[in-house]
């Protein structure tokens, strides 16, 4: 199977040493505000990571190898394969990443030689929602694959009549082609417990305030960015990591309640006047 390996992306590898904004264990992924050059604070709330992006400006998605051998990664933002364009699935095509190396994707690959810059945008403008497929909007996905190990190197134990490894259990995943995701049918009958009016009231709030001004990723302007592609072999049927993180601007994440909604506080004055007032009046 071809994957794709950023090879022209090394010389983004040297970045200054950032806060622990990052998602994910055995790849370290980030998201990186172009026009800032900052790596975006990311906000923890119920198991999800959030970050806020500013609307107009571009991002990246900086990913970084944490381990000793390659891996595969297949990059997803709003539903669709940064790659490919297609609906995302696991099993498509991804970014090879050598040991411990680091790469910044900054947009849709059109070629091996150009991108269109990923930028956050209104929700209609994005490339998902003007391609038909506004569902997913709002999210950044990366699944993780390990690289099958060269079995012609047990060739010699293997000659001495040894039993091949045995087979991982199917909730590992089996080396080969990728499975697709499990059908989230069983999911979808569960019941959810009905919610207080107060908490109801707030939620059509925030859902009110978000509507109209949550973020997508548009298809930008177009930017060199060469690739080369290589061979991978999954050691797995099903991602060894997935890593989610969604996003939205800082306004909304405030009104879903993710970001502490700040409090306008003022610091009290040792001297509030200038000068001596005059007496009542008798």
């Amino acid at each position: 199977m071809r994957a794709l390996l950023c090879t022209a992306l090394i010389a983004l590898t040297a970045c200054a040493a950032a806060p622990a904004t990052h998602a994910g264990s055995l790849v370290d992924i980030a998201v990186v505000d172009r026009d800032t050059g900052q790596t975006l604070r990311t906000y923890a709330q119920h198991g999800k990571v959030y970050v806020a992006g500013m609307p107009g400006h571009r991002y990246s998605v900086r990913m970084t190898n944490r381990t000793g051998a390659r891996v595969l990664t297949v990059l997803s933002v709003d539903g669709v394969n940064a790659i490919t364009g297609q609906t995302a699935s696991p099993n498509q095509s991804g970014y090879v990443l050598s040991p411990w190396e680091s790469a910044e994707i900054a947009g849709w690959r059109k070629s091996d030689n150009e991108i269109a810059q990923f930028n956050f945008t209104s929700l209609p403008d994005s490339y998902a929602s003007r391609t038909g497929r506004p569902a997913n909007v709002g999210v950044i996905g990366v699944a993780v694959f390990a690289e099958r190990p060269d079995w012609r190197e047990r060739d010699a134990e293997l000659s001495r009549n040894e039993a091949p490894p045995p087979a991982m259990p199917a909730s590992e995943g089996i080396a080969g082609r990728a499975q697709a995701p499990a059908p989230a049918a069983d999911a979808a009958k569960s019941v959810a417990q009905p919610m207080p009016r107060e908490a109801q009231a707030e939620k059509r709030v925030a859902g009110a305030i978000a509507k109209d001004e949550r973020l997508g990723t548009g298809h930008g302007a177009r930017e060199y960015s060469h690739i080369d592609t290589t061979t991978f072999e999954r050691a797995t049927s099903w991602p060894a990591e997935q890593v989610a993180i969604y996003y939205d601007s800082y306004r909304n994440l405030v009104a879903q309640g993710i970001i502490e909604r700040p409090i306008a506080r003022r610091d009290p004055q040792p001297f509030p006047n200038g000068y001596v007032p005059d007496p009542p009046a008798r």
